[in-house]
C-alpha cells in the first residue's frame, strides 16, 4: 500500500488548496479533492458516497466538484452535481479527465489535480458566476 503522502506531498497539498482558492475566486461553485488508498469496490458508488459525506450534495445551487483519488487502485473521478451535469457542454468531463491522465501518466500527480480544478473552475465561473456568497465547503484535501 503507498502512502497518500507520496501521491501528493505537503506542499503539492497545498498549491492544490491554493489552485481550488483560486478556482473558486469567481464563482459560487465549490470543488472539492478526497485522496483515500482504495475504494474497495465500485469507484463510481464511492466518488458518490464521499460527495454526500462531505457534504456536497448541500450547495445552494447544485454545482459541487468533486475529484475522487484511490490511490492503490490508480483510479480517480470526477464527479459534479446536478447543477454543473446541466450546464457544461457534454463532453466536459471527459476532456478533463483527459487533462488529468495526462499529467498522472507522467507521475506529476499534483499538477494533474491543479489541471482539473482550474478546468472546472473555469466553467464554474462561466455557468455559475460569484455573486457574494459564501465560501460554503472546505477547501481543504480531505483523506
Amino acid at each position: 500500500m503507498a502512502k497518500i503522502e507520496d501521491f501528493l506531498s505537503k506542499a503539492g497539498e497545498a498549491e492544490v488548496v491554493a489552485a481550488i482558492q483560486k478556482a473558486e475566486q469567481k464563482t459560487s461553485g465549490e470543488i472539492r479533492v478526497h485522496i483515500e488508498h482504495s475504494c474497495k469496490g465500485d469507484i463510481w458508488a464511492r466518488a458518490m458516497e464521499v460527495f454526500h459525506l462531505l457534504k456536497m450534495d448541500n450547495t445552494k445551487e447544485d454545482n459541487g466538484v468533486l475529484i475522487y483519488v484511490a490511490v492503490d487502485d490508480r483510479q480517480f473521478v470526477i464527479y459534479g452535481d446536478k447543477g454543473i451535469n446541466e450546464a457544461v457542454p457534454k463532453d466536459f468531463w471527459e476532456t478533463t479527465k483527459e487533462a488529468i491522465v495526462a499529467q498522472f501518466k507522467k507521475g506529476d500527480f499534483k499538477q494533474g489535480l491543479i489541471d482539473g480544478i482550474l478546468r472546472a473552475g473555469h466553467e464554474l465561473q462561466e455557468h455559475f458566476p460569484w455573486s457574494g456568497d459564501k465560501n460554503e465547503l472546505s477547501d481543504k484535501i480531505s483523506k
